[in-house]
Protein backbone atom coordinates (compact mmCIF):
# COMPACT_ATOMS: atom_id res chain seq x y z
CA UNK A 1 0.00 0.00 0.00
CA UNK A 2 1.57 3.32 -0.59
CA UNK A 3 0.27 6.54 1.00
CA UNK A 4 0.92 9.50 0.00
CA UNK A 5 0.27 12.69 2.61
CA UNK A 6 -0.86 15.39 1.79
CA UNK A 7 -0.97 18.40 4.23
CA UNK A 8 -3.46 21.14 4.02
CA UNK A 9 -2.43 24.60 6.21
CA UNK A 10 -6.05 26.49 5.85
CA UNK A 11 -4.57 28.86 7.26
CA UNK A 12 -3.36 29.93 4.16
CA UNK A 13 -6.34 30.32 1.77
CA UNK A 14 -8.67 33.45 0.95
CA UNK A 15 -10.68 34.28 -2.06
CA UNK A 16 -12.63 32.52 -4.54
CA UNK A 17 -14.42 30.01 -2.95
CA UNK A 18 -16.39 27.89 -5.75
CA UNK A 19 -12.39 27.31 -7.00
CA UNK A 20 -11.58 26.10 -3.78
CA UNK A 21 -14.43 24.26 -3.44
CA UNK A 22 -13.58 22.94 -7.15
CA UNK A 23 -10.29 21.44 -5.91
CA UNK A 24 -11.09 19.81 -2.59
CA UNK A 25 -13.60 17.95 -4.92
CA UNK A 26 -10.79 16.98 -6.88
CA UNK A 27 -8.77 16.20 -4.69
CA UNK A 28 -11.23 13.71 -2.87
CA UNK A 29 -11.20 11.41 -6.17
CA UNK A 30 -7.19 10.20 -5.64
CA UNK A 31 -7.57 6.90 -3.70
CA UNK A 32 -3.58 7.32 -3.06
CA UNK A 33 -4.31 11.00 -1.50
CA UNK A 34 -5.05 11.46 2.38
CA UNK A 35 -5.41 14.83 3.94
CA UNK A 36 -3.69 14.44 7.28
CA UNK A 37 -2.14 16.55 10.32
CA UNK A 38 1.55 16.76 10.37
CA UNK A 39 1.83 15.69 14.26
CA UNK A 40 0.01 11.90 13.63
CA UNK A 41 2.10 9.05 13.23
CA UNK A 42 1.73 7.05 10.22
CA UNK A 43 1.84 3.29 10.78
CA UNK A 44 3.03 1.07 8.12
CA UNK A 45 0.35 -1.61 6.18
CA UNK A 46 0.89 -5.29 7.50
CA UNK A 47 3.02 -6.94 4.69
CA UNK A 48 5.01 -10.10 4.18
CA UNK A 49 8.50 -7.67 3.98
CA UNK A 50 7.67 -7.10 7.60
CA UNK A 51 8.26 -10.43 8.62
CA UNK A 52 11.39 -11.34 6.66
CA UNK A 53 13.62 -12.85 9.29
CA UNK A 54 17.01 -11.22 10.01
CA UNK A 55 19.19 -12.98 9.14
CA UNK A 56 23.29 -11.48 9.10
CA UNK A 57 25.59 -11.46 6.23
CA UNK A 58 29.02 -10.91 7.15
CA UNK A 59 32.40 -11.88 5.77
CA UNK A 60 35.53 -10.51 5.09
CA UNK A 61 35.60 -11.29 1.44
CA UNK A 62 32.59 -9.31 1.03
CA UNK A 63 33.32 -5.76 1.88
CA UNK A 64 34.90 -3.95 -0.21
CA UNK A 65 33.57 -6.51 -3.28
CA UNK A 66 33.41 -4.56 -6.67
CA UNK A 67 32.70 -7.34 -9.58
CA UNK A 68 30.05 -9.57 -8.06
CA UNK A 69 30.94 -13.01 -7.37
CA UNK A 70 27.36 -14.28 -6.23
CA UNK A 71 29.26 -17.60 -4.63
CA UNK A 72 30.80 -15.76 -2.30
CA UNK A 73 27.03 -14.97 -0.24
CA UNK A 74 26.50 -19.10 0.64
CA UNK A 75 26.00 -19.17 3.99
CA UNK A 76 25.21 -21.84 6.69
CA UNK A 77 22.83 -21.25 9.42
CA UNK A 78 20.79 -23.32 12.14
CA UNK A 79 17.83 -22.40 12.08
CA UNK A 80 15.25 -23.44 15.29
CA UNK A 81 12.60 -25.80 13.95
CA UNK A 82 10.03 -28.20 15.41
CA UNK A 83 9.15 -31.51 14.01
CA UNK A 84 5.77 -31.91 12.44
CA UNK A 85 3.37 -34.72 11.41
CA UNK A 86 2.93 -33.64 7.60
CA UNK A 87 -0.56 -34.45 8.15
CA UNK A 88 -0.71 -31.02 10.99
CA UNK A 89 1.61 -29.05 8.36
CA UNK A 90 -2.16 -26.55 7.22
CA UNK A 91 -2.83 -25.98 10.95
CA UNK A 92 0.94 -25.75 12.02
CA UNK A 93 1.32 -22.95 9.71
CA UNK A 94 -1.20 -21.03 10.50
CA UNK A 95 -0.65 -21.16 14.10
CA UNK A 96 2.66 -19.79 13.82
CA UNK A 97 1.91 -17.80 10.51
CA UNK A 98 3.68 -14.71 12.02
CA UNK A 99 6.49 -16.25 13.47
CA UNK A 100 7.82 -19.24 11.74
CA UNK A 101 11.15 -18.39 9.23
CA UNK A 102 10.55 -16.55 5.82
CA UNK A 103 12.92 -16.00 3.16
CA UNK A 104 12.19 -15.15 -0.34
CA UNK A 105 12.05 -18.06 -2.76
CA UNK A 106 12.64 -20.11 0.50
CA UNK A 107 9.80 -22.95 2.47
CA UNK A 108 9.39 -22.80 6.01
CA UNK A 109 8.86 -26.73 5.57
CA UNK A 110 11.54 -29.00 4.90
CA UNK A 111 12.40 -32.14 4.84
CA UNK A 112 13.70 -34.68 6.88
CA UNK A 113 15.77 -37.77 5.12
CA UNK A 114 14.56 -40.99 5.67
CA UNK A 115 11.45 -39.82 7.10
CA UNK A 116 8.36 -39.78 5.20
CA UNK A 117 5.76 -39.26 7.73
CA UNK A 118 7.17 -35.90 9.38
CA UNK A 119 8.57 -32.64 7.99
CA UNK A 120 11.04 -29.72 9.96
CA UNK A 121 8.92 -26.47 10.12
CA UNK A 122 11.26 -24.10 10.43
CA UNK A 123 10.63 -21.13 12.64
CA UNK A 124 12.04 -17.49 13.48
CA UNK A 125 15.05 -17.47 15.62
CA UNK A 126 14.77 -14.08 17.04
CA UNK A 127 10.94 -15.17 17.86
CA UNK A 128 11.31 -18.57 19.33
CA UNK A 129 15.02 -20.08 19.80
CA UNK A 130 13.77 -22.48 23.21
CA UNK A 131 10.02 -23.77 23.93
CA UNK A 132 9.49 -21.03 26.97
CA UNK A 133 9.29 -18.36 23.57
CA UNK A 134 6.27 -19.56 22.59
CA UNK A 135 3.01 -18.35 23.28
CA UNK A 136 0.23 -20.13 25.06
CA UNK A 137 -1.96 -21.17 21.44
CA UNK A 138 1.48 -22.26 20.13
CA UNK A 139 2.31 -24.64 23.30
CA UNK A 140 -1.22 -25.98 22.86
CA UNK A 141 -0.98 -26.63 19.31
CA UNK A 142 1.65 -28.72 20.32
CA UNK A 143 -0.22 -30.51 23.28
CA UNK A 144 -3.18 -30.96 22.03
CA UNK A 145 -1.68 -32.75 18.38
CA UNK A 146 0.82 -34.31 20.50
CA UNK A 147 3.88 -32.71 18.55
CA UNK A 148 7.18 -33.94 20.29
CA UNK A 149 7.84 -30.45 22.61
CA UNK A 150 11.42 -30.03 21.85
CA UNK A 151 13.31 -27.16 19.00
CA UNK A 152 15.70 -28.90 16.58
CA UNK A 153 18.72 -27.15 14.79
CA UNK A 154 17.70 -27.13 11.23
CA UNK A 155 20.95 -26.45 8.70
CA UNK A 156 20.07 -24.20 6.48
CA UNK A 157 22.29 -23.00 3.11
CA UNK A 158 21.32 -19.53 2.57
CA UNK A 159 22.43 -18.37 -1.26
CA UNK A 160 22.70 -15.07 -3.07
CA UNK A 161 19.38 -15.75 -4.00
CA UNK A 162 17.57 -15.86 -0.73
CA UNK A 163 19.24 -12.36 0.69
CA UNK A 164 17.48 -9.13 -0.28
CA UNK A 165 19.11 -6.26 -2.21
CA UNK A 166 20.09 -4.20 1.15
CA UNK A 167 21.48 -7.22 2.83
CA UNK A 168 23.84 -7.29 -0.26
CA UNK A 169 24.67 -3.88 -0.68
CA UNK A 170 25.50 -3.35 2.94
CA UNK A 171 27.55 -5.98 3.10
CA UNK A 172 29.60 -4.74 0.07
CA UNK A 173 29.50 -1.04 1.42
CA UNK A 174 32.12 0.27 4.11
CA UNK A 175 30.09 0.52 7.26
CA UNK A 176 30.43 4.51 6.92
CA UNK A 177 29.01 4.53 3.15
CA UNK A 178 24.78 4.52 3.23
CA UNK A 179 22.94 1.35 1.29
CA UNK A 180 21.46 3.50 -2.06
CA UNK A 181 18.10 1.94 -1.76
CA UNK A 182 16.27 5.04 -3.38
CA UNK A 183 15.51 4.53 -7.39
CA UNK A 184 12.36 6.19 -9.58
CA UNK A 185 11.25 2.93 -12.03
CA UNK A 186 10.35 3.90 -15.75
CA UNK A 187 9.17 0.75 -17.46
CA UNK A 188 12.58 -1.72 -17.61
CA UNK A 189 14.59 1.22 -16.36
CA UNK A 190 15.36 1.88 -12.65
CA UNK A 191 17.12 5.59 -12.49
CA UNK A 192 19.19 5.84 -9.09
CA UNK A 193 20.85 8.81 -7.86
CA UNK A 194 23.72 7.69 -6.13
CA UNK A 195 26.42 10.11 -4.22
CA UNK A 196 30.23 10.20 -4.57
CA UNK A 197 31.26 7.60 -2.45
CA UNK A 198 28.73 4.80 -3.92
CA UNK A 199 31.07 5.52 -7.57
CA UNK A 200 33.45 2.88 -6.82
CA UNK A 201 30.64 0.74 -6.18
CA UNK A 202 27.97 1.85 -8.53
CA UNK A 203 28.34 -1.02 -11.25
CA UNK A 204 27.67 -4.22 -8.78
CA UNK A 205 25.03 -1.98 -7.14
CA UNK A 206 23.30 -1.81 -10.47
CA UNK A 207 23.53 -5.37 -10.67
CA UNK A 208 22.33 -6.14 -7.38
CA UNK A 209 19.37 -3.87 -8.41
CA UNK A 210 18.58 -5.84 -11.40
CA UNK A 211 18.74 -9.46 -9.92
CA UNK A 212 16.28 -8.34 -6.81
CA UNK A 213 13.92 -6.22 -8.65
CA UNK A 214 11.33 -8.36 -11.43
CA UNK A 215 11.18 -6.19 -14.48
CA UNK A 216 14.04 -4.13 -14.21
CA UNK A 217 16.87 -4.78 -17.06
CA UNK A 218 18.85 -1.55 -17.23
CA UNK A 219 20.06 0.42 -14.04
CA UNK A 220 20.72 4.02 -14.77
CA UNK A 221 22.43 7.21 -13.04
CA UNK A 222 22.23 10.73 -13.72
CA UNK A 223 25.62 12.31 -13.76
CA UNK A 224 23.97 16.16 -14.39
CA UNK A 225 20.98 18.23 -13.52
CA UNK A 226 18.36 18.96 -16.09
CA UNK A 227 19.02 20.63 -19.22
CA UNK A 228 16.69 24.09 -18.90
CA UNK A 229 16.42 23.87 -22.70
CA UNK A 230 15.16 20.23 -23.38
CA UNK A 231 14.47 19.40 -20.36
CA UNK A 232 16.77 15.97 -19.74
CA UNK A 233 20.10 15.54 -17.88
CA UNK A 234 22.55 13.26 -18.93
CA UNK A 235 23.16 9.89 -17.45
CA UNK A 236 25.34 6.62 -17.25
CA UNK A 237 24.05 3.03 -17.66
CA UNK A 238 25.38 0.93 -14.32
CA UNK A 239 24.11 -2.54 -15.43
CA UNK A 240 21.80 -4.51 -17.77
CA UNK A 241 20.76 -3.67 -21.71
CA UNK A 242 21.53 -0.58 -23.46
CA UNK A 243 17.82 -0.19 -24.83
CA UNK A 244 16.49 2.94 -23.58
CA UNK A 245 13.20 3.40 -25.21
CA UNK A 246 10.55 2.79 -22.12
CA UNK A 247 7.18 1.90 -22.26
CA UNK A 248 5.12 3.31 -19.28
CA UNK A 249 1.41 2.84 -18.48
CA UNK A 250 -0.12 5.84 -15.92
CA UNK A 251 -3.58 6.30 -15.66
CA UNK A 252 -4.84 3.85 -18.02
CA UNK A 253 -2.73 5.90 -20.89
CA UNK A 254 0.19 4.38 -22.71
CA UNK A 255 3.85 5.77 -23.24
CA UNK A 256 6.63 5.25 -25.09
CA UNK A 257 9.85 7.12 -25.01
CA UNK A 258 13.68 7.42 -24.97
CA UNK A 259 14.15 8.31 -21.67
CA UNK A 260 17.47 9.34 -22.56
CA UNK A 261 16.31 12.38 -24.58
CA UNK A 262 13.10 13.32 -23.07
CA UNK A 263 12.28 13.93 -19.50
CA UNK A 264 9.65 11.87 -17.68
CA UNK A 265 8.99 11.67 -13.73
CA UNK A 266 7.42 8.95 -12.33
CA UNK A 267 7.11 11.05 -8.91
CA UNK A 268 4.71 13.40 -10.44
CA UNK A 269 1.84 10.58 -11.33
CA UNK A 270 -0.80 12.26 -8.95
CA UNK A 271 -0.15 16.06 -9.76
CA UNK A 272 -0.60 14.94 -13.98
CA UNK A 273 -3.90 12.80 -12.33
CA UNK A 274 -4.88 16.03 -10.27
CA UNK A 275 -5.03 18.54 -13.38
CA UNK A 276 -6.40 16.49 -15.82
CA UNK A 277 -9.22 15.31 -13.30
CA UNK A 278 -10.28 19.04 -13.38
CA UNK A 279 -10.62 19.05 -17.05
CA UNK A 280 -14.19 17.69 -18.71
CA UNK A 281 -14.99 17.16 -21.98
CA UNK A 282 -15.12 19.67 -24.55
CA UNK A 283 -12.73 21.82 -22.44
CA UNK A 284 -9.78 23.40 -24.46
CA UNK A 285 -6.25 22.94 -23.19
CA UNK A 286 -2.92 24.59 -23.93
CA UNK A 287 -0.13 22.95 -22.80
CA UNK A 288 3.03 24.78 -22.97
CA UNK A 289 5.59 22.45 -22.27
CA UNK A 290 3.69 19.23 -22.82
CA UNK A 291 6.62 17.07 -23.39
CA UNK A 292 5.88 13.23 -24.54
CA UNK A 293 2.33 14.30 -23.51
CA UNK A 294 1.72 13.12 -19.41
CA UNK A 295 -1.03 15.65 -19.68
CA UNK A 296 -2.43 16.07 -22.97
CA UNK A 297 -2.47 12.45 -23.53
CA UNK A 298 -4.73 11.65 -20.33
CA UNK A 299 -6.77 15.04 -21.53
CA UNK A 300 -7.69 14.36 -24.28
CA UNK A 301 -8.88 11.06 -23.58
CA UNK A 302 -11.58 12.66 -21.30
CA UNK A 303 -12.85 14.55 -24.57
CA UNK A 304 -10.88 17.49 -24.35
CA UNK A 305 -9.65 19.72 -27.16
CA UNK A 306 -5.69 19.27 -26.89
CA UNK A 307 -2.84 21.87 -28.00
CA UNK A 308 0.22 20.61 -26.54
CA UNK A 309 3.97 21.74 -27.57
CA UNK A 310 7.53 21.09 -26.87
CA UNK A 311 10.57 22.72 -27.87
CA UNK A 312 12.28 19.65 -27.88
CA UNK A 313 12.73 17.91 -31.19
CA UNK A 314 12.34 14.14 -29.51
CA UNK A 315 9.84 14.93 -26.77
CA UNK A 316 7.52 16.23 -29.91
CA UNK A 317 8.56 13.23 -31.73
CA UNK A 318 7.44 10.48 -28.93
CA UNK A 319 4.24 13.07 -28.07
CA UNK A 320 3.21 12.88 -31.75
CA UNK A 321 3.86 8.57 -31.43
CA UNK A 322 1.99 8.30 -28.13
CA UNK A 323 -0.85 10.18 -29.76
CA UNK A 324 -1.62 7.60 -32.18
CA UNK A 325 -0.52 4.79 -29.75
CA UNK A 326 -3.62 6.06 -27.11
CA UNK A 327 -5.59 7.22 -30.33
CA UNK A 328 -6.66 10.47 -30.11
CA UNK A 329 -5.41 12.24 -32.84
CA UNK A 330 -8.26 14.35 -33.67
CA UNK A 331 -8.61 15.79 -30.51
CA UNK A 332 -4.66 16.65 -29.17
CA UNK A 333 -2.65 19.07 -31.86
CA UNK A 334 0.70 18.92 -31.38
CA UNK A 335 3.55 21.78 -32.14
CA UNK A 336 7.59 22.23 -31.78
CA UNK A 337 8.02 25.46 -30.94
CA UNK A 338 9.87 27.78 -28.83
CA UNK A 339 7.33 28.11 -25.35
CA UNK A 340 6.74 32.04 -26.31
CA UNK A 341 5.76 31.67 -29.59
CA UNK A 342 3.92 29.39 -28.96
CA UNK A 343 2.17 31.42 -26.93
CA UNK A 344 2.03 34.74 -29.28
CA UNK A 345 0.77 32.54 -31.85
CA UNK A 346 -0.78 29.05 -31.62
CA UNK A 347 -2.70 30.26 -28.05
CA UNK A 348 -3.56 34.14 -29.34
CA UNK A 349 -5.18 32.65 -32.50
CA UNK A 350 -7.11 30.01 -30.70
CA UNK A 351 -8.41 32.78 -28.22
CA UNK A 352 -9.20 35.28 -30.94
CA UNK A 353 -11.66 32.21 -32.69
CA UNK A 354 -13.04 31.58 -29.66
CA UNK A 355 -13.91 35.19 -28.98
CA UNK A 356 -15.25 35.68 -32.48
CA UNK A 357 -16.67 32.19 -32.56
CA UNK A 358 -14.46 32.05 -36.47
CA UNK A 359 -14.40 28.14 -35.45
CA UNK A 360 -17.98 25.91 -35.36
CA UNK A 361 -16.52 23.86 -32.39
CA UNK A 362 -15.96 27.23 -30.46
CA UNK A 363 -19.88 28.06 -31.13
CA UNK A 364 -20.40 27.22 -27.59
CA UNK A 365 -18.96 28.28 -24.38
CA UNK A 366 -15.93 26.05 -22.97
CA UNK A 367 -13.70 26.18 -20.01
CA UNK A 368 -10.24 26.50 -21.30
CA UNK A 369 -6.85 25.82 -19.34
CA UNK A 370 -2.85 26.77 -19.73
CA UNK A 371 -1.12 23.43 -18.36
CA UNK A 372 2.77 25.60 -18.08
CA UNK A 373 4.72 22.74 -16.36
CA UNK A 374 8.22 23.66 -16.83
CA UNK A 375 9.31 24.09 -13.21
CA UNK A 376 12.65 25.74 -13.47
CA UNK A 377 11.43 28.36 -16.00
CA UNK A 378 8.17 28.52 -16.51
CA UNK A 379 7.24 31.67 -14.59
CA UNK A 380 8.99 33.23 -16.47
CA UNK A 381 7.25 33.14 -19.40
CA UNK A 382 4.36 34.87 -18.22
CA UNK A 383 5.35 38.01 -19.20
CA UNK A 384 4.96 36.95 -22.57
CA UNK A 385 0.87 37.13 -21.75
CA UNK A 386 1.31 41.14 -21.15
CA UNK A 387 -0.50 43.28 -24.02
CA UNK A 388 -1.13 39.69 -26.25
CA UNK A 389 -4.02 41.00 -26.96
CA UNK A 390 -2.77 45.23 -27.80
CA UNK A 391 -3.46 44.81 -30.78
CA UNK A 392 -6.84 43.86 -31.29
CA UNK A 393 -10.07 46.04 -31.66
CA UNK A 394 -11.53 46.55 -28.07
CA UNK A 395 -14.79 44.36 -28.90
CA UNK A 396 -12.41 41.38 -29.11
CA UNK A 397 -10.41 42.40 -26.25
CA UNK A 398 -13.69 42.47 -24.31
CA UNK A 399 -14.88 38.99 -25.61
CA UNK A 400 -11.73 36.95 -25.27
CA UNK A 401 -12.25 34.31 -22.97
CA UNK A 402 -10.05 33.80 -20.08
CA UNK A 403 -8.05 30.95 -19.35
CA UNK A 404 -7.30 29.42 -15.86
CA UNK A 405 -3.67 28.68 -15.75
CA UNK A 406 -1.60 25.96 -14.21
CA UNK A 407 2.22 27.02 -13.49
CA UNK A 408 4.87 25.21 -11.73
CA UNK A 409 7.78 26.37 -10.29
CA UNK A 410 10.46 25.91 -7.59
CA UNK A 411 11.07 27.68 -4.10
CA UNK A 412 13.17 27.31 -1.37
CA UNK A 413 11.39 30.11 0.58
CA UNK A 414 10.35 29.10 4.24
CA UNK A 415 6.68 30.43 3.26
CA UNK A 416 6.88 29.14 -0.70
CA UNK A 417 3.32 29.77 -0.63
CA UNK A 418 3.75 33.65 -0.43
CA UNK A 419 7.01 33.58 -2.22
CA UNK A 420 5.42 32.10 -5.57
CA UNK A 421 2.52 33.93 -5.52
CA UNK A 422 4.71 37.41 -5.20
CA UNK A 423 6.51 36.21 -8.20
CA UNK A 424 3.58 35.38 -10.19
CA UNK A 425 2.28 39.18 -9.20
CA UNK A 426 5.36 40.38 -10.17
CA UNK A 427 6.18 39.03 -13.44
CA UNK A 428 2.61 39.64 -14.69
CA UNK A 429 3.02 43.32 -12.97
CA UNK A 430 -0.85 42.59 -12.26
CA UNK A 431 -1.93 41.18 -8.34
CA UNK A 432 -3.39 37.89 -9.08
CA UNK A 433 -6.06 37.84 -5.76
CA UNK A 434 -7.60 34.75 -6.76
CA UNK A 435 -4.44 32.36 -6.88
CA UNK A 436 -4.52 29.01 -5.28
CA UNK A 437 -1.38 27.57 -4.70
CA UNK A 438 -1.05 23.82 -4.28
CA UNK A 439 2.42 21.90 -2.85
CA UNK A 440 2.96 19.24 -5.36
CA UNK A 441 6.15 17.39 -3.77
CA UNK A 442 8.97 17.91 -1.76
CA UNK A 443 12.13 18.13 -4.23
CA UNK A 444 14.73 18.19 -1.43
CA UNK A 445 14.79 19.28 2.09
CA UNK A 446 15.11 23.04 1.12
CA UNK A 447 13.17 22.53 -2.20
CA UNK A 448 9.88 22.39 -2.92
CA UNK A 449 8.07 22.35 -6.45
CA UNK A 450 4.09 24.41 -6.76
CA UNK A 451 1.42 24.99 -8.76
CA UNK A 452 -0.02 28.27 -8.96
CA UNK A 453 -3.90 28.49 -10.39
CA UNK A 454 -5.42 31.47 -11.52
CA UNK A 455 -7.66 32.90 -13.48
CA UNK A 456 -5.78 35.10 -16.24
CA UNK A 457 -6.68 38.77 -15.36
CA UNK A 458 -8.22 40.74 -18.53
CA UNK A 459 -5.87 43.37 -18.28
CA UNK A 460 -2.68 41.22 -18.06
CA UNK A 461 -4.16 40.36 -21.68
CA UNK A 462 -4.93 43.40 -22.91
CA UNK A 463 -1.88 46.05 -21.71
CA UNK A 464 -0.96 44.99 -18.09
CA UNK A 465 -1.47 47.01 -15.01
CA UNK A 466 2.35 48.02 -13.02
CA UNK A 467 2.13 46.84 -9.42
CA UNK A 468 3.37 50.26 -8.34
CA UNK A 469 0.05 51.83 -9.85
CA UNK A 470 -2.60 50.13 -7.76
CA UNK A 471 -3.41 51.15 -4.13
CA UNK A 472 -1.46 49.89 -1.64
CA UNK A 473 -3.82 50.84 1.07
CA UNK A 474 -5.28 46.60 1.46
CA UNK A 475 -2.59 44.65 2.88
CA UNK A 476 -1.17 41.83 1.11
CA UNK A 477 -3.25 38.94 1.32
CA UNK A 478 -1.84 35.66 2.35
CA UNK A 479 -2.46 32.89 -0.76
CA UNK A 480 -4.39 29.55 -0.10
CA UNK A 481 -1.94 26.82 -0.39
CA UNK A 482 -3.37 23.25 -0.40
Amino acid sequence: MILIQTIINRSWYYGNQSLKTKILNQTKKFDCLQISCPNKKITMAYSKRNLTTSCTLTATNLTGMTDLNRDAFNKIINVPSIKVNKKLIQQCMKTYKQRKFYRKQLSAIRDIPDDDEYKFVMLDPEKINKLDCMTTEERKFMTDHQVEEKIYEYELELTYWNWTYDEIVKAILPDDVVVASSYSRIGHIAHMNLRPEHDEYKHIIGQVLIDKTPGIKTVVNKTSEINNEFRFFKMEILAGESNMVASVKEHHCSFEFDFSKVYWNPRLSTEHARITAIINRGDIVFDIFAGVGPFAIPMARKGGIIFANDLNPESYKWLAHNRKLNKVEKRLNTFNMDGREFIRTVVKDELIAMATSAKPEYERERDIHIVMNLPSLALEFLDTYRGLFSDVSDEVQRRIPLPTVHCHCFSKEMNAGMDVLQRTSAILKHKVDSAVVIDVRDVSPNKEMMCVMFKMPRDVFTQGIPLENESSDQPAKRPRVL
